[in-house]
């Protein structure tokens, strides 16, 4: 299928009087003769099996993966007869742990839970089904990936209710961290999880400084709502505060406080605070990350806290690539217009001395909403914050609710439902670079890729999957690994090798690891004016041995950098390279590029993809990177 896909893009260049080497229309047309299936791209380090080799068997399972399954019993639910999410949580956490304990061998910790969204709710007589493994195992620490459905046992129906993603940290005598052995991933999904797993810990580390960053450059964003005389709740009405006495029963194996205990305490008081402001029975719909920042015992007294730090309008919020619906209809009075809150929970210990300072143990924050009887958001009251720490929770809700739907769009999406020019800014800059990272590795990652062609040290793979044709073309160099990527991951000097590139203006440079330039490249065939790109390009280090270098790139939209007359504006779905070090001094160079069928001329000419003739382009590559491969500046300064 990729062959005969191949060679009719192929002849529709042709038709476009677009140069198509000779090489690659015979390889067509002796391949529809004669080939019935094409060989397999191997992976980097991958060996060639001898001819007769028996088949390898299937991958076996995953050793790390759990299965739970439970019966929703009425001691499980709440007062409208669904499983309380509080008891989901502690089933989460225990399959997320057990699987972490049968990598690590040794006790484990939760350490952090990542947003949750919760699609259904569950009812009393259904099955739970939760399926946890080992995604990856960095120096001490590992994600653990969590899938959890219902199953009704009359209709036999099955559905998806929430996917999450936990830290844990394998410990040893006295609470000593124990590094870990890594995990080798077998299966195509267990390879794109790993792989993405350490684009997702980086998003988690710069989680809080994102927050900051968008309180301190958009304060017009998070500003108090204008008020008009119209009545609103007093934040403080809200508050909770209780107190659990840590027993036996709450204790895990290690005698700590189970972390799944703790979240459903948490989720307890704050249901509470969020019924204070609505005076009815609130649903959660999503969780963001909790983090543990130290362990609670048998004996100790946790202390819980939540308040409602905001409530939202039922308005249109800006998301990324999704436009704006027609204004709705004046319906409701304005204090009456919100549709979800956010309520902010906490959890301190402390000892049987009230004089010692509380242990900060936990933090989350918790969306609710109020259901009608046709399951839509109600109307919700708005919050009048108190004055100082108050107004501060108001505002940091504003900016984390913008966040969250921004990350929830951009992250969570299909590739296939994300525009292929998204809005930068900087709320999303960080979801954004995770995806473009990201949609490169899940390229790379994919099975089926089949030899299309290959010239001296040059070999070229396609893979066709649904509406997306996409390329790889490697070959190996005598050049360390890591100044090819600095060479590669410098978009200003790619005109030196690329025939197609004209120039590359550095518009902005988000980070030492993100810039966005905007490219020019030549003119296409019947086309009477050059190419312009807005490109973010994203570069990454190897996380741990055996990763490669990554350089990703991706089009996206500035108010900077209009559609201008002079130019035709051009997108790039998914590019970039990986570079694998083979030694010392050689290493792998792969370009990817995916391109949909109505951007094929664009993929044999674009500044980001494949030019018209592949071998001249790469073995000019090939010469750039030699002769450059001594240039200690390079390393340095080029990026």
């Amino acid at each position: 299928r990729a062959t005969l896909l191949l060679s009719r893009c192929l002849l529709k260049m042709v038709k476009g009087n677009i140069i198509v080497p000779e090489d690659i229309l015979s390889f067509c047309c002796n391949g529809l003769q004669g080939s019935t299936s094409s060989p397999r791209a191997r992976e980097p380090g991958e060996r060639e099996e001898a001819p007769g080799a028996m088949a390898s068997p299937s991958p076996a399972r995953n050793p790390t993966e759990v299965q739970m399954s439970q019966l929703v019993l009425p001691c499980h639910t709440n007062h409208r007869g669904e499983l309380s999410t509080g008891q989901l949580l502690k089933w989460i956490d225990t399959a997320a742990c057990l699987s972490a304990e049968r990598h690590a061998g040794c006790p484990c910790v939760t350490a952090s839970m990542d947003d949750i969204y919760f699609e259904h709710t569950i009812s009393v007589g259904q099955v739970v089904n939760i399926k946890a493994k080992v995604n990856r195992a960095f120096n001490s620490s590992m994600e653990v990936g969590i899938q959890v459905s219902y199953e009704d046992l009359c209709s036999g129906k099955h559905c998806s209710i929430c996917k999450a993603y936990a830290t844990f940290v394998a410990q040893g005598p006295l609470g000593s961290k124990v590094r870990l052995k890594p995990l080798t991933p077998q299966t195509e999904e267990e390879k794109i999880e790993y792989s993405i797993a350490a684009e997702r810990r980086r998003m988690r580390l710069v989680h809080k400084d994102t927050l900051k960053d968008l309180l301190t450059r958009s304060p017009q964003e998070t500003e108090l709502e204008t008020r008009d005389g119209s009545e609103a709740v007093p934040a403080e009405r809200t508050r909770v505060e209780s107190v659990e006495l840590v027993l036996p029963p709450h204790a895990n194996h290690q005698g700590n406080t189970f972390g799944g205990q703790i979240m459903a305490w948490m989720e307890n008081v704050a249901t509470i605070a969020a019924s204070r402001l609505c005076h009815a029975h609130p649903t959660l719909r999503a969780i963001e990350m909790f983090h543990f920042r130290g362990p609670s015992q048998v004996g100790d007294r946790l202390v819980l806290k939540a308040i409602v730090n905001n409530a939202f309008k039922n308005r249109w919020v800006p998301v990324v690539g999704v436009p704006s619906p027609p204004s709705p209809r004046p319906s409701a009075p304005s204090s009456l217009l919100s549709g979800s809150m956010e309520v902010g929970v906490s959890a301190e210990a402390y000892g049987q001395e009230m004089s010692v300072s509380r242990r900060h143990i936990n933090s989350a924050f918790m969306t609710f909403v109020v259901l009608d009887q046709e399951g839509h958001p109600r109307t919700l009251p708005l919050v009048a914050p108190e004055p100082g720490d108050g107004e501060r929770r108001y505002r940091e809700a504003s900016a984390r609710k913008k966040i969250r739907l921004d990350r929830k769009y951009v992250v969570s999406c299909k590739q296939s439902e994300v525009p292929l020019s998204v809005p930068w800014d900087q709320s999303n800059k960080v979801y954004l670079s995770y995806n473009n990272v990201s949609a490169l590795k899940m390229l790379v990652a994919k099975a089926n890729w089949a030899l299309a062609r290959e010239k001296e040290k040059v070999r070229m793979y396609t893979l066709e999957e649904d509406k997306f044709l996409s390329f790889r073309i490697e070959m190996s160099v005598c050049i360390p690994a890591s100044r090819a990527f600095s060479l590669l991951s410098n978009l200003r000097r790619r005109h030196e090798w690329d025939s197609h590139y004209v120039s590359a203006e550095l518009v902005q440079k988000v980070d030492d690891d993100d810039m966005i330039y905007h490219v020019v490249s030549q003119k296409l065939r019947n086309e009477n004016k050059p190419q312009d790109f807005v490109i973010l390009a994203s570069r990454r280090k190897p996380c741990s041995k055996g990763d490669p270098y990554v350089v990703a790139f991706r089009s996206v939209t500035l108010p900077t950098h209009p559609a201008r007359a002079e130019f035709t504006r051009g997108e790039t779905l998914c590019s970039g390279f990986c570079i694998w070090p083979e030694s010392e001094e050689m290493s792998k160079v792969a370009y990817y590029n995916q391109a949909m069928p109505g951007y094929l001329n664009y993929v044999t000419t674009n500044v980001a993809g494949l030019s018209s003739d592949i071998c001249s382009t790469f073995e000019a590559c090939e010469k750039f990177l030699l002769k450059n491969k001594e240039d200690l500046i390079s390393r340095l300064q080029d990026f």
